[in-house]
């Protein structure tokens, strides 16, 4: 018998998505603060400002093709996107 208080998520699906969406906008935000700083620099490097508008452009559009992945290809999303993350805090 299971407890009435508790709420019961063993119908719920979209783990893998949630955790995709999570990676690609840790990204994106990563991309956003490192757009701000270059904004407010003395003198903004414009190559460096159209890099990182194009990561982020590319992040958003990887973001919003998991409105139609499959869990499959949202796992690799999410993966791909955890390194990413790494690498460019790493850098």
């Amino acid at each position: 018998m299971t407890d009435p208080e508790t709420p019961d998520f063993s119908g719920l699906e979209g783990g893998e998505e949630q955790a995709a969406e999570d990676a690609v906008q840790e990204v994106v935000n990563w991309y956003n603060g490192r757009l701000i700083e270059e904004r407010r620099a003395p003198v903004p490097d414009e190559e460096r400002v159209e890099e990182l508008k194009s990561g982020r452009e590319a992040a958003l559009a990887d973001g919003a093709r998991l409105a139609t992945a499959d869990p499959e290809e949202a796992d690799r999303i999410a993966a791909v996107y955890a390194a990413r993350l790494k690498e460019l805090k790493e850098s």
